[in-house]
């Protein structure tokens, strides 16, 4: 199971992208392997253009498809999520997102733009038909800081709710890892035992 780190920042460096990351660390003090994906990396005229054809664009949707969660951070900008990432949902299929659970994550200037997580963020992402949407986790500049000094600091609420929320999502992986169908496993014809009855 690989949770994919999915940056929607077109800044670096970024509160959301290291907010992203914390979490990110987080998850790995848990055994959890993840993948990261900055939006702005990729080709910016192949994504305006949706150029499927492009290989650094086929190689990030594969990313996302082989995915079993996806953990999403965003800066909001005038109440509304980065048009860089929905720039990149764009390019996803309609339903490609199908079986994977999303952690979604905001940063932005004031407690007034968090509900752009609930009304424009969750929806879209909703319409991918992932498996679940987690409860989001929104933080304003005040409460996410970083210092060459400390590195990143978090208020204590929102380091509560990043543990709240990085729990909920491995228990959620490891509960779907045990509920999914054991791998067919071939069995030799040597080991294959007959009863044979008249």
């Amino acid at each position: 199971m690989t949770i994919l780190l999915l940056a929607g920042s077109p800044s670096a460096p970024s509160r959301s992208t290291r907010l992203l990351h914390h979490v990110g660390d987080k998850l790995a003090q848990l055994g959890h392997r993840h993948a990261r994906l900055e939006v702005r990396d990729l080709p910016g005229q192949a994504i305006l253009r949706a150029d499927w054809n492009n290989a650094e664009i086929q190689a990030a949707l594969s990313t996302v498809e082989e995915a079993s969660a996806v953990v999403v951070a965003t800066p909001v900008y005038k109440a509304a999520y980065s048009g860089i990432l929905k720039a990149f949902l764009d390019l996803l299929p309609q339903f490609g997102l199908t079986n994977k659970l999303v952690l979604p994550l905001a940063t932005g200037g004031s407690q007034s733009h968090m509900l752009a997580l609930d009304y424009a963020l969750r929806p879209v992402l909703s319409s991918l038909n992932p498996k679940h949407v987690l409860p989001s986790i929104y933080a304003t500049e005040a409460q996410v800081t970083w210092s060459e000094e400390q590195g990143l600091v978090l208020d204590a609420p929102i380091a509560t709710r990043v543990d709240e929320g990085v729990a909920q999502l491995s228990a959620s992986l490891l509960a779907l890892h045990k509920a999914a169908p054991e791998e067919f496993r071939e069995i030799p014809f040597s080991q294959l035992q007959y009863s044979v009855s008249y």
